[in-house]
């Protein structure tokens, strides 16, 4: 924590990774670059040069890739990823975690003059693939747009696994993609005529799709981010505040209960740090037990926990209950929101140890957002990912980064803005 932000260093630093040959002077190297290391017997957040090699991955199928863990070729720790695309190795990516996207996750017949910015997604990317100016980065952080993994398609994804009745609603669903929900219905969500447009129906399920791949390569790795996620108001029977089927939960039920590197996932933790409660993520949450026992495994996602650091006088109205709730005061300042945020990450890891930390990173708490009423710089964001992604990785826990809620009419300063949990999720890789 006391190596300065310094990108020409690790960039001297990825060159010695380069050459060294033992995983003893690799970990010297990642000491060095303040990076940490997840255990051998489990992760790492870089890569040893035991992991298989690119070539190894050729008779793979397209929608699936193989990682071994860093110690062993052995088949027993083979992980399958849902993906319509791989992207850069990250055994051999040195600059950047793994990082999830889909071209469609934005389409160009949205209006553009609609509050929801629907071309934020592919202005993101952008930022990505470019070195804007003020920027941290010596060059742009992802290469190639062919770097980033690309989730399934909407035909390839398994709707009987990913969908079970307990975490949505049959009915509503098949209304949804049928595109045939009730005027009501659209109404509540916020896209009204919008809602059956077959590009909406898509994009929203590639990005459900695409937080489910996030969360496995973090797993696999140690970190991982997504060029959208965040749908945290929608919940079994309904979808709210611009969000149709909630991708939190989608991905704390597949990851709940499965095995990774012989890590069984018990316990799912989203801490939620957009603007507005994530009460629909806090309505499949453990929070629904009484106060006394809002730690148990008894609930509607038996093994999901939510931390939701959030305005209170913002959107929804009434709030839900979620296993922690942090309600800030409007005009909240980087000084205070800072504060709360550590205290409260701190203490939900503590009592809840989880396996596995989805992380909202909504940028609505920008204090020039058309949203939001805090008041917090940019700055204080890139500070705000920098401590939670750096506290679950110290902590050894995987953790998946989805981007949340922003808005402005600014297209590449909203891109820009968006781009800052994904540049630091690149610092601790």
């Amino acid at each position: 924590n006391n190596i300065s932000h310094d990108w020409n260093q690790r960039m001297k630093l990825s060159f010695l990774r380069n050459t060294c040959q033992t995983n003893g002077i690799l970990r010297l190297c990642m000491q060095m670059n303040g990076c940490h290391a997840f255990s051998s017997q489990h992760l790492f957040c870089m890569h040893s040069s035991s992991f298989t090699s690119s070539s190894s991955l050729q008779s793979i199928p397209t929608n699936f890739h193989v990682s071994l863990s860093s110690d062993t070729a052995a088949s027993k720790n083979e992980q399958l990823l849902s993906t319509s695309r791989l992207g850069l190795d990250p055994n051999l990516n040195r600059f950047h975690a793994p990082i999830v996207y889909h071209e469609r996750y934005s389409f160009a017949s949205w209006p553009r003059n609609h509050t929801f910015p629907m071309h934020k997604f592919q202005a993101t990317a952008d930022a990505l693939l470019t070195r804007y100016p003020g920027s941290h980065m010596p060059r742009s952080l992802v290469h190639n747009k062919l770097d980033f993994y690309r989730p399934l398609d909407l035909s390839q994804i398994p709707y009987n696994e990913w969908f079970p009745e307990h975490v949505i609603c049959k009915d509503y669903l098949n209304r949804f993609l049928s595109g045939t929900l009730s005027y009501e219905q659209c109404r509540l969500i916020g896209f009204r005529e919008q809602t059956s447009k077959p590009e909406l129906i898509e994009r929203t399920m590639l990005e459900v799709a695409g937080t489910v791949l996030t969360c496995q390569l973090a797993m696999m790795y140690g970190i991982a981010s997504n060029v959208g996620g965040g749908t945290h108001h929608a919940w079994r029977e309904q979808g709210a505040g611009y969000t149709i089927v909630n991708d939190l939960a989608v991905s704390a039920n597949y990851c709940l209960n499965k095995n990774f590197a012989h890590r069984s996932l018990d316990r799912v933790l989203v801490i939620d740090c957009d603007v507005h409660q994530g009460d629909g993520t806090a309505r499949y949450s453990s929070a629904n037990n009484s106060e006394d026992d809002k730690l148990s495994l008894s609930s509607p996602l038996s093994g999901l926990f939510t931390l939701s650091i959030h305005c209170e006088e913002n959107y929804p109205f009434p709030k839900a209950r979620s296993t922690y709730d942090i309600s800030l005061p409007s005009g909240t300042n980087d000084e205070e929101y800072l504060q709360a945020l550590q205290e409260s990450v701190k203490m939900a890891l503590a009592e809840v140890r989880p396996d596995l930390v989805i992380y909202d990173a909504g940028i609505d708490i920008y204090r020039k957002d058309v949203l939001g009423k805090l008041n917090i710089s940019e700055e204080g964001i890139r500070s705000r990912d920098r401590f939670v992604l750096d506290t679950c990785v110290t902590a050894k826990i995987p953790v998946a980064a989805v981007i949340g809620g922003g808005y402005d009419k600014d297209l590449d300063a909203l891109g820009r803005r968006h781009a800052i949990v994904h540049e630091e999720a690149a610092y601790l890789w």
